[in-house]
């Protein structure tokens, strides 16, 4: 066929959809709805599953995150509750897992408390995470001003701290922190460095937890401050005592509430975390600890998010066949009301390819537009839901956390930590 008998051919369909403008116009909703959902839903599909596996590789791939959890209470043989509690991670964890772990890099024990600081009239709840100089090894964080957490302040338990942005904008307001004081418990701690707020605790990997929480388990929304490991054991102390009417008071000590181990290669790291489900089981008579994998965590996300695209493709390829159906419904139609036109076209000489292709050339246009205005609103839908969810952080994060929350459920987080001589 020549241009201009191409040319003549769709300015023929296009006066023939306008003479039916209305038809014309439900037609095209039907592949404009179809193809828009596909979009929308692979994209928001997609968004939520990446950003829930960025949230884990933020953990470290060749990181093993052990965390201790308040096991079940036990009673005693006269039906009494036990008072004193002693359970968790210990010193001696850290030390066997330093010696005694092939292709280990590096152990760090932190401890994390739920505290309010104050600066002058300002008070801000935040956490505070008594760890070693070694900390960012394992954490992704960029020291702004000033200097790290030193052996000298381990040494000496010094009374410095590092603050990161989100609670020195909260805490400082218009003030410079550095060599400030911050005032925590009773006692006052010298800023000497901000860092980045980009401190990703496991805590934030499940919507839910179904463990007991340990004393220091964190809210998502709270600040960051670290103190030498020593410090935080020597000003909090490892005892924790609640008082109830009903039960009188509960005791509970814990030594380490956390320990991050980092292995120099990735392929060591599920050997690894064999062997250290092996120690603590041997050394551990309560279910008192939680191991995290986070390079397991993302091998289930990436599975979750094959399965959600396929569920969401399948869905919006549905919609995509509806609207399919009813162009040709419509062109079925059509071909019906139009029989007499078709008649005296073949009676003055044209071919049945002339009249096939004059019908597909009206089926190409609707398809057409409909699809360019289906990619354009299916483009819209994700971009909206995304500045959305930035205007909402909370919401954000949720959306990142939907698709993990299909495989990770099982996955009962606590926070905390501290460790021993051969690390202090």
């Amino acid at each position: 066929m020549h241009l201009s008998g191409v040319k003549r051919t769709v300015k023929l369909g296009i006066k023939s959809l306008w003479m039916h403008r209305l038809r014309s116009a439900l037609t095209t909703l039907g592949i404009i709805f179809g193809v828009c959902s596909v979009i929308a839903m692979l994209a928001i599909g997609e968004g939520a599953s990446q950003e829930a596996q960025e949230q884990i590789a933020r953990l470290g791939s060749r990181n093993i995150i052990i965390k201790t959890v308040k096991p079940p209470e036990e009673k005693d043989i006269s039906g009494q509750q036990e008072t004193m509690r002693e359970y968790g991670l210990t010193y001696s964890d850290a030390e066997r897992f330093h010696n005694n772990i092939p292709d280990v890099e590096v152990v760090v024990p932190s401890r994390r408390l739920s505290e309010q600081a104050w600066y002058r009239n300002h008070r801000v709840a935040m956490e505070v995470i008594g760890t070693v100089p070694w900390y960012p090894d394992i954490a992704q964080m960029q020291l702004k001003l000033g200097r790290f957490l030193s052996s000298i302040d381990m040494h000496y338990k010094q009374s410095v701290c590092v603050v990161d942005e989100k609670l020195a904008d909260e805490l400082f307001a218009f003030d410079d922190p550095l060599g400030q004081d911050v005032k925590i418990a009773g006692d006052y701690y010298r800023v000497v460095s901000i860092c980045s707020a980009q401190d990703f605790t496991p805590e934030t990997v499940t919507l839910e937890s179904k463990t007991s929480p340990t004393p220091g388990q964190r809210s998502a929304n709270m600040g960051n401050i670290y103190i030498p490991l020593t410090t935080v054991k020597d000003r909090f102390g490892e005892t924790s005592i609640e008082f109830s009417g009903s039960t009188g008071r509960k005791i509970e000590k814990i030594e380490l509430q956390e320990i991050i181990v980092k292995v120099g290669a990735i392929e060591n790291v599920m050997p690894t975390r064999d062997i250290l489900e092996t120690l603590l089981g041997r050394f551990h008579k309560k279910s008192d600890y939680h191991l995290i994998v986070p390079l397991e965590l993302l091998q289930q996300a990436k599975r979750t998010k094959l399965i959600f695209s396929i569920v969401l493709g399948s869905i919006a390829a549905i919609s995509l066949l509806v609207g399919g159906i009813g162009i040709m419904n419509i062109m079925l139609a059509t071909v019906s009301e139009r029989t007499r036109e078709i008649g005296i076209r073949r009676a003055l000489g044209a071919k049945k390819r002339d009249i096939i292709v004059q019908f597909l050339s009206e089926t190409l246009l609707l398809t057409f537009v409909g699809g360019i205005l289906g990619i354009i609103l299916g483009s819209l839908i994700p971009i909206r839901v995304n500045s959305c969810a930035l205007s909402f952080p909370r919401k954000r994060e949720s959306i990142g956390l939907y698709v993990l929350d299909a495989c990770f459920r099982r996955h009962d987080i606590v926070s905390g930590s501290l460790p021993k001589s051969a690390f202090i």
